[in-house]
């Protein structure tokens, strides 16, 4: 009698699981919503420039609400601080008027991890909304998923764009070139320390780099996408690359921010 009551408790407490994280799941438009705020361009701004600004990529705002994750290769080699250029990063103020007022805010490099091609930033001044970053679970093949970021940068305005798709496989950074030949020093580099990273079935554009891929149910970052660095390695032997997007797992960004000892996840 006993074991059939502790039987029936643990099904019900399964079902009680089950029906809690369906009443926890949001719709997408609920999830873009409370994304959007979180969402940073990456660029340069210089007042002698026209335009003063130039946006390189995208970024999204982690931890504290101080800190922006993006990918390392967004991040301009040389600042022309003699001509007062600025590393910022630009977003849409939360007030009353629906499109909101471009802002900018200066940043600095805090640190990078080149082997992932992620970059971590200070922002400088109050903080901006934080993404979560999905640390229970590993993402699995065939997970809907989706991303927000600049496509084509700020060229029709600075409004983040969403893309939605699944994780269609997860795989190593780099393949086997079919001759030495076709291998390059970078190539070589990652094949002798490969990782899994995500291949998507939704198209990226060059300024959705740095961009966060999230869980399309509730929001928390599964990876930053990446359109210049991992196509390098794993699409360097085709004449004619393919539209395929990828994205680097979130569990590099949490080593990212541990080993800077940045907590507020």
């Amino acid at each position: 009698m006993k074991k059939h009551i502790k039987l029936i408790l643990l099904a019900l407490f399964a079902l009680l699981l089950i029906v809690s994280s369906q009443l926890s799941a949001k719709t997408l438009p609920q999830v873009i919503k409370q994304i959007k705020p979180s969402i940073v361009g990456v660029g340069t701004l210089q007042s002698t420039r026209r335009p003063p600004s130039k946006l390189m990529g995208t970024g999204f705002v982690v931890a504290d609400g101080y800190h922006v994750i993006t990918n390392y290769h967004v991040i301009p080699k040389r600042i022309n601080t003699d001509r007062k250029e600025q590393l910022v990063v630009f977003y849409r103020s939360n007030n009353a008027n629906k499109k909101g007022e471009i802002k900018y805010r200066k940043v600095r490099v805090l640190a990078q991890d080149k082997e992932h091609d992620l970059a971590l930033l200070r922002i400088e001044g109050t903080k901006i909304p934080a993404l979560k970053i999905e640390t229970s679970r590993k993402p699995q093949e065939g997970e809907r998923i989706a991303f927000t970021g600049f496509p084509i940068g700020a060229v029709l305005g600075l409004f983040p764009v969403t893309h939605q798709g699944i994780i269609s496989s997860i795989s190593p950074v780099v393949i086997p070139a079919p001759s030495s030949s076709t291998l390059s020093i970078k190539m070589i580099k990652r094949l002798r320390n490969p990782y899994f990273v995500y291949q998507l079935d939704a198209t990226a554009y060059p300024g959705n780099s740095g961009s966060p891929m999230f869980d399309s149910s509730n929001g928390k970052v599964l990876g930053v996408i990446n359109k210049v660095f991992i196509k390098e390695s794993k699409e360097s032997v085709l004449q004619k690359p393919s539209g395929i997007t990828y994205a680097i797992p979130g569990k590099y960004i949490i080593k990212l921010l541990k080993k800077n000892k940045i907590k507020g996840n």
